[in-house]
């Protein structure tokens, strides 16, 4: 198989390559897969970049935020808060160890 190598949904191309290989707005696609009819995910996760500029810009945002942007209902908002939660608690751990140290 020769030349670039096509996905249909970034959850396969993080499976073939690795995290690594997936950008930022294809990670938050994954998380707010499926897209809206004429707007799919990955085109609403470039929208929610551009407009808080990077995941650092989004992790301390409302949920009212998320809310107010086409694409995004109730469970794909609380889905981000989640994913976001989940990497805060990550860090608390981290940082709680290493003052431990």
């Amino acid at each position: 198989m020769s030349g670039k190598l096509q996905w249909h949904h970034p959850g396969g191309k993080l499976r073939e390559l690795g995290p690594e290989a997936v950008s930022d707005a294809e990670l938050l696609a994954i998380l707010i897969s499926p897209g809206i009819k004429g707007r799919p995910a990955a085109q609403i996760a470039e929208g929610i970049l551009a407009r808080f500029g990077s995941f650092k810009g989004m992790a301390n945002q409302p949920l009212s935020k998320f809310l107010e942007m086409k694409g995004l209902g109730d469970v794909k908002a609380i889905r981000i808060a989640a994913a976001f939660e989940i990497a805060r608690r990550i860090v608390n751990e981290v940082l709680a160890n290493h003052e431990k140290t």
